[in-house]
């Protein structure tokens, strides 16, 4: 029997009189991509929040690997002890530091040592083709420069799963076609376990091996699609 990478088992959470998930279930295998699927206010990134231990289930458990991280009502792991990734919706990136900045400030955190530090952040800037942009701020990108800078810092640390929130939702719909490609190949090329939330079919015919749609907190449907042939 193949183990999975993340299992999250019967999570509910509320805020106020908001249920925002209600007994949700998912497993990913590694090297899987899971695509959650719904619109806006089904409970997506609240999912999303809960794996990453940015909020606290109020049922439930979250498992990453062999290790139960997340109990009913309390976190087991510390966030950044998770080894996750986590590209926000809005790229979340810091304005007064450059792009290698951006990158170093999360191996700091996971105290890496200088020197192995410049290595792989250039590995990192490699792998999403933006090799020549280490020098620039923020401000001095496009909104697809964005992306990739918020996706290198997402897996300059090495994480075991990755988490992308709507990361495309902001771009101009060629743009996003051609962005969606890449992050397929990456995905598939880095067989990187990976959560990936969107409202947008396309983006999940591209990329899952498997698609949960979401409504109203709850999952309405699990489906294994027929992925996108990468050329």
């Amino acid at each position: 029997m193949t183990s999975t990478a993340l299992s999250a088992r019967g999570i509910s959470k509320r805020f106020g009189s908001h249920q925002a998930l209600d007994g949700v279930s998912i497993e990913v295998l590694p090297g899987a991509c899971v695509v959650v699927l719904g619109a806006s206010g089904c409970g997506k990134t609240t999912l999303l929040r809960v794996i990453a231990g940015l909020e606290t289930p109020d049922t439930g458990e979250i498992w990453l690997g062999g290790t139960r991280v997340t109990d009913a009502g309390r976190n087991l792991v510390a966030p950044h002890e998770r080894r996750i990734g986590f590209v926000f919706q809005d790229l979340a990136l810091w304005p007064h530091l450059s792009v290698r900045q951006n990158l170093e400030f999360v191996l700091e955190a996971q105290r890496v040592p200088p020197a192995a530090r410049t290595a792989r952040v250039e590995e990192a800037l490699r792998i999403v083709r933006i090799e020549t942009l280490v020098d620039r701020h923020p401000h001095e990108l496009s909104g697809g420069e964005q992306q990739r800078v918020a996706l290198a810092r997402s897996l300059v640390g090495e994480p075991r799963i990755l988490l992308l929130d709507e990361p495309l939702s902001s771009l101009d719909p060629e743009l996003r076609s051609t962005l969606r490609q890449e992050l397929a190949r990456l995905q598939h090329a880095l067989k990187l376990t990976t959560v990936y939330v969107t409202h947008d079919r396309e983006d999940a015919s591209a990329l899952a091996d498997s698609i949960v749609e979401m409504r109203a907190g709850r999952i309405v449907s699990i489906t294994e699609p027929k992925r996108q042939e990468l050329r």
